[in-house]
């Protein structure tokens, strides 16, 4: 038991020692109410592209064309907007369909004529680079002046007023988040308990709560202190929210989870296997559309170089946040814990004036630690 405990929530005692570590050593500067709300925004593109690959490697495939199909269809939406005059109502649903409709197209070549998702997804990556480069050639950067497409990037919710110099409507957002996550635990609890399942003590149970209702608590207050919650944060939560009801509380959940601990075994007992694929891949096209547009309204603008690295960073993110590399383990709240983790390391390195040589390398160090540690904790349950 205190093993699956160490697993489940070494991200978070792992992220609050970051976050006081780099605290201490920035004087404050790290835990300011500006660096953390820049840093979240810096981490809600990759955050949602995580959330996708999530689900991706738990049912044991990879998807690398993810990053510049995001930037090829921010590029897209940048067209929409300048070139075509479309409004940014109608862009944002017509850009997350072509995203389904490529994440279909990758399912397709993975479940339906059998070609490895590293292989079908790498050729992915290089047509979506070229597309990019195609589509952003001739100007190089795609400028985009719709105030409310921008908003989804820069802007923040409204504000309801001020407290104390606090923003009202962040501090009861954060407050229904801390209640929202304590329902949620003591209801699994009741249900586990329940059904004679073995659950954690009520000692460890509680200091859990605490913990983690005084860190969103924490995280409020500073944002609350700043411009609040940004448009960015608020999308990130529930692409957060519906994935993790989706995979935990439905059958479709249990259906994915079933196909990446065994698909034969998933087969057998009914499940389609391709079909699960499909939705997984397709789910994953649509998120990286969302990615796309998330990014290009933070930039505000489209470049030939959006969407670089995006699938290493999010396939990092993921496995940082608890994914086993074996397929069938891994949580959406845990990918999204393992992203903040990754920024967390990037904006800390940066405000001490680390070179960006060494930042690579440190973040490497913790991708390695991540899977040495999934794969230890697996062979010790084995």
């Amino acid at each position: 038991m205190n093993k699956i405990n160490i697993r489940e929530y070494g991200m978070y005692i792992a992220l609050f020692v970051i976050m006081l570590t780099f605290s201490i050593m920035t004087d404050g500067l790290f835990m300011s109410s500006r660096n953390i709300s820049n840093l979240l925004d810096a981490t809600g593109y990759i955050a949602v592209l995580a959330v996708g690959m999530t689900l991706v490697i738990v049912i044991r495939h990879i998807d690398l064309s993810v990053g510049f199909m995001a930037g090829f269809l921010g590029a897209i939406a940048a067209i929409f907007l300048t070139q075509l005059g479309v409004p940014f109502y109608i862009t944002i649903p017509i850009i997350l369909v072509f995203g389904i409709i490529v994440g279909l197209l990758n399912g397709f070549l993975v479940a339906q004529i059998g070609i490895p998702s590293f292989v079908a997804s790498l050729a992915g990556m290089l047509i979506f680079r070229g597309a990019l480069l195609m589509v952003t050639e001739k100007t190089g950067t795609i400028i985009i002046k719709d105030d409310h497409f921008n908003a989804i990037g820069n802007g923040f919710i409204p504000s309801l007023g001020k407290v104390a110099g606090l923003n009202v409507l962040s501090l009861i957002l954060g407050a229904a988040a801390i209640l929202v996550y304590i329902f949620v635990e003591i209801s699994n609890r009741r249900k586990k308990q329940q059904y004679n399942f073995e659950v954690s003590s009520n000692n460890f149970f509680a200091a859990k709560l605490v913990f983690v209702s005084a860190i969103i608590a924490y995280i409020t207050w500073i944002i609350a202190g700043y411009n609040g919650f940004s448009w960015t944060v608020v999308i990130m939560l529930l692409v957060v929210v519906v994935y993790q009801i989706l995979s935990t509380k439905t059958v479709l959940g249990r259906h994915i989870y079933a196909v990446g601990s065994n698909p034969e075994a998933a087969h057998l007992s009914g499940i389609s296997v391709k079909k699960i694929t499909y939705i997984v891949f397709g789910s994953m096209g649509m998120l990286s559309a969302l990615s796309g547009i998330l990014f290009t309204a933070r930039l505000q603008s489209a470049t030939t170089t959006a969407g670089t690295l995006f699938e290493l960073d999010a396939i990092a993110a993921a496995y940082v946040g608890g994914v086993s590399a074996a397929g069938g383990v891994g949580k959406v709240t845990g990918s999204i814990i393992g992203a903040i983790v990754m920024a967390s390391l990037s904006s800390g390195m940066n405000l001490l004036g680390v070179g960006i040589s060494y930042q690579y390398m440190i973040r490497g160090a913790v991708l390695a630690a991540a899977v040495i540690f999934d794969v230890m904790t697996r062979r010790k349950r084995g």
